[in-house]
């Protein structure tokens, strides 16, 4: 998932981003040793079904840390839509499907919560007092809002936009979660949630913790058109697709003219994401998927990824159909969730006011 520091210097960023990556690993040791210790928020804004890049790159790493015993928020920023489009379209379908594919990931309801933005009034009353926690210039100097602008569909900045880091901060410390798994790219993202965190405790008493961020090394996979995999631009397998449109997506999907198959990232881009998205779903290396393909050329590859894919999806798929038959149980799933965040968050929110004498 995806706060508040000025742009820094390469060699800072560089020394963050070390330093995060051993503080991950003293938490991924603490996780195995005592994981209830730990809260963790995530989530995804619901714009379209989600896929394999979002599945090898965060999905699956939810369902693990909830097997471990880590207690597990799954956030559908329904409001964050708005962030870079000027409606909506069609919310409650892309809100069911978002509740579908963590269900048949194996997501438990039982054991997480999943909610929606819109249903948790005192996790968005969070963003008032926060908002005063920050300033213009911090925000102006945030690359994340700086790349989510440069790349919105919104002929101009919103409000929304412009604040969005900060109604994420709410989003994680509303239930006080102390754990954030995050790319490196989002390690400056995370910060304002701690800065905004640690002003409040200076200002008004301590309410929050400072949440760590759980460093991730997410496979990039590219879309089958060599760019960024997205939902947007129609070049990701979702995890809904039936095994004929993965088989006509990868047949598609951009390779090279060179017929020994290699995995080169540098080199060879396009073959080499589709070399791991077929080592991903075997459990092996790149290397070893490449070699056995090797003279045979990209008709080969695909073949190999394609039925790579399928064999690994296909439970998945067989469970997304069966809770896809239950709606009703995809509105109780949510309806739960959300009365559980609505609970966490009034609790929270009474401390905030407390804090800042403001309960009257």
């Amino acid at each position: 998932m995806t706060i508040l520091a000025p742009t820094a210097p390469a060699t800072d960023d560089a020394l963050g981003t070390t330093a995060a990556r051993t503080r991950s690993a003293v938490l991924e040791r603490q996780i195995r040793e005592n994981p209830g210790r730990f809260r963790v928020l995530t989530g995804d804004r619901p714009t379209g079904r989600l896929h394999l890049g979002h599945y090898f790159g965060t999905l699956h790493n939810r369902v693990r840390l909830q097997d471990l015993g880590v207690e597990l928020c799954v956030i559908i920023a329904d409001y964050q839509v708005l962030t870079d489009r000027d409606v909506a379209d069609n919310l409650t379908e892309h809100v069911e499907e978002l509740v579908l594919d963590h269900l048949a990931i194996g997501v438990d309801p039982e054991r997480s919560t999943v909610f929606t933005h819109s249903a948790v009034p005192a996790l968005n009353q969070l963003l008032l007092p926060f908002l005063s926690l920050v300033s213009v210039a911090e925000l102006n100097r945030n690359p994340t809002v700086k790349d989510e602008i440069a790349h919105s569909r919104q002929s101009a900045v919103s409000g929304l936009m412009f604040t969005y880091p900060v109604h994420q901060a709410a989003d994680i410390l509303f239930c006080k979660a102390n754990l954030v798994p995050v790319g490196q790219d989002q390690l400056p993202h995370l910060e304002i949630t701690r800065t905004v965190a640690r002003r409040f405790n200076d200002r008004y008493g301590a309410v929050f913790p400072e949440p760590d961020a759980l460093l991730s090394d997410a496979p990039l996979l590219l879309g089958t058109d060599g760019t960024k995999m997205s939902k947007s631009r129609g070049n990701a397998i979702a995890l809904a697709a039936t095994a004929d449109e993965t088989a006509r997506l990868v047949k598609g999907a951009k390779t090279d003219s060179e017929r020994h198959i290699s995995y080169d990232p540098a080199g060879r881009p396009e073959v080499s994401s589709l070399l791991l998205l077929a080592a991903l779903c075997q459990d092996r290396t790149p290397e070893e998927v490449a070699a056995d393909i090797g003279s045979a050329g990209a008709a080969a590859l695909k073949r190999t990824v394609t039925e790579s894919v399928n064999e690994y999806l296909a439970p998945i798929r067989s469970r997304r159909a069966e809770y896809a038959r239950d709606r009703a149980y995809l509105r109780r799933v949510l309806r739960e969730g959300n009365e559980r965040a609505r609970s966490i968050a009034d609790a929270t929110l009474a401390e905030v006011r407390t804090a800042m004498n403001s309960h009257y």
